[in-house]
């Protein structure tokens, strides 16, 4: 292992991955790999990853599509503003939800910045924005300027 945590707590190679694993990984890192080593696995493959390849392929269709009429795309970066640390703990999905804004970007691809754009009620609130693929000197253009607007 030469990138990341390394435990010093093994005697051997063996140990040494299985703790340097253990300790460096939170529970929420732990339960995405558990969710896509299940969504991998032997009978769930076509099920889940090759629908989602497709669907994977739609949703980057859809952004080309956007861009021959639009330049940048703005939407909020999340559904609320930032919560307060441990709110979600108890309730993994409504966490999950948290992304919803930012999943179609991944998978498609695109280039896209998250801005401050205030706050509301005591917590900061981003806007998202999202730009045609490779062009990324757009988006941080676009970003920069709002950014100033906000700090003025």
């Amino acid at each position: 292992m030469r990138y990341g945590h390394r435990s010093r707590e093994s005697g051997n190679l063996i140990d040494m991955y299985r703790t340097s694993r253990s300790e460096g990984f939170g529970p929420e890192v732990k339960r995405r790999i558990m969710l896509g080593t299940y969504v991998l696995s032997a009978g769930y493959y076509d099920a889940y990853y090759l629908k989602a390849q497709k669907v994977r392929t739609l949703i980057t269709r859809d952004f080309t599509e956007a861009f021959k009429k639009v330049d940048l795309i703005l939407t909020p970066t999340t559904p609320t503003p930032a919560w307060r640390l441990g709110s979600f703990e108890d309730d993994p999905v409504s966490m999950y939800l948290q992304d919803i804004f930012t999943v179609t970007v991944n998978l498609s691809g695109v280039p896209a910045v998250s801005v401050p754009a205030g706050m509301v009620d005591g917590l900061p609130v981003g806007i998202q924005l999202i730009g045609r693929h490779f062009d990324e000197s757009t988006i941080l253009k676009a970003a920069s300027k709002l950014e100033g607007e906000v700090q003025e």
